[in-house]
């Protein structure tokens, strides 16, 4: 029995590696022969720098950089062995390096995020992959642009940069980046005002000065704006991060010897329909035509779930845990490995029944 595990980060309670392996552990004690493959997930937001320095075998650098607020901080990038630089924007500039209390999406700033640009440019680095979730600021880029080194911006070839994210929004407008995240930054409703104005500014101001504008580009909005500054000053490509983590992982062939596909995430519901991480790892495995399993913390709109083809959708937790035991990570480790075990038991009796 062959069994591919895709299973994204279980937010605030499991990394994808964390849940793989109580996955894993529940197969291996339900099929002992088991051949698991544990392929760690990420569609370019919090973590992705682990799970993709993992994949492309990256070594981590250390460098000092300035947080949202220009607090010193110390941030990872990763180097792979043809030189290309793994950044992770919140590494620099990340909500998870602030405090509720402390956020401030007016002020905040993405300047950390040019400082890991230019220690990797330093290091001999040219390509880079940047994922963009996971941002404390909606600054639009600019504290980004203004901390890169003026060599950077001279160098007569452009840098080869991929953008890894799912986001989709604009930078400015309705859906855009003040509108839509602000606010879980710490945004009062006048600052969203304020800082969807200063994005169409900022986006008229680079029109003129570049002669494109990418500001209505799909993922301009993402990380605060991060996203367009990259696309319209450094030419970078935006791309699927979950799409580009399976081509990196050779994920398509892997399935041609799965019999069953095994994804999850926190909570799944009719969002997860919508682009997230299991869908994309739907999408692949019903084109391999390979079982796919999904499980999460919570399940909502289930007959959605299987009708857009999960064969199985399945909550980790039994009924009335409390909120804070479910998320306690022992638990939810026990619970993953529980109901994979319990899963394989039906299948097999499933298939003996036939």
């Amino acid at each position: 029995m062959n069994i591919v595990l895709a299973i994204d980060s279980f937010k605030s309670c499991l990394t994808t590696v964390e849940a793989e392996v109580a996955a894993a552990e529940g197969a291996k004690q339900t099929v002992k022969d088991a051949n698991v493959t544990a392929v760690p997930m990420s569609d370019g937001g919090d973590g992705m720098l682990e799970v993709f320095a993992h994949a492309l075998h990256a070594k981590l650098v250390e460098v000092d950089v300035h947080d949202a607020l220009m607090r010193s901080v110390r941030a990872k990038y990763a180097v792979t062995s043809d030189e290309t630089a793994i950044i992770e924007a919140a590494q620099a500039c990340g909500i998870a390096l602030i405090s509720p209390e402390e956020r401030d999406a007016e002020h905040a700033t993405s300047f950390g995020v040019g400082e890991l640009i230019n220690a990797a440019w330093y290091r001999g680095c040219r390509r880079f992959i940047v994922g963009l979730g996971g941002s404390a600021t909606s600054d639009c880029g600019m504290g980004m642009l203004s901390a890169l080194d003026t060599a950077i911006s001279m160098e007569s070839e452009p840098l080869d940069i991929v953008l890894a994210s799912d986001v989709k929004n604009p930078l400015y407008g309705k859906n855009g980046a003040a509108f839509v995240y602000a606010m879980q930054k710490g945004a009062t409703a006048e600052q969203v005002e304020r800082l969807d104005m200063k994005a169409r500014q900022f986006a008229t101001e680079s029109a003129k000065l570049l002669g494109r504008d990418l500001s209505m580009a799909q993922g301009a909005g993402a990380a605060g704006g991060l996203g367009y500054a990259f696309m319209q000053y450094l030419g970078a490509k935006m791309q699927s991060g979950a799409e580009l983590l399976l081509r990196l992982t050779g994920f398509d062939t892997i399935l041609q010897t799965a019999d069953y596909v095994i994804t999850g995430e926190g909570n799944a519901d009719s969002q997860t329909l919508m682009g997230k991480l299991p869908s994309v790892i739907l999408r692949h495995a019903k084109a391999a035509e390979v079982s796919i399993w999904l499980i999460a913390g919570s399940i909502s709109d289930r007959e959605r779930l299987l009708a857009a083809g999960f064969d199985r959708a399945e909550s980790i937790n039994p009924p009335n845990i409390s909120l804070s035991e479910a998320m306690h990570p022992k638990t939810a480790k026990r619970n993953i490995s529980t109901t994979v075990c319990r899963l394989l038991r039906e299948e097999m009796v499933r298939m003996q029944n036939r």
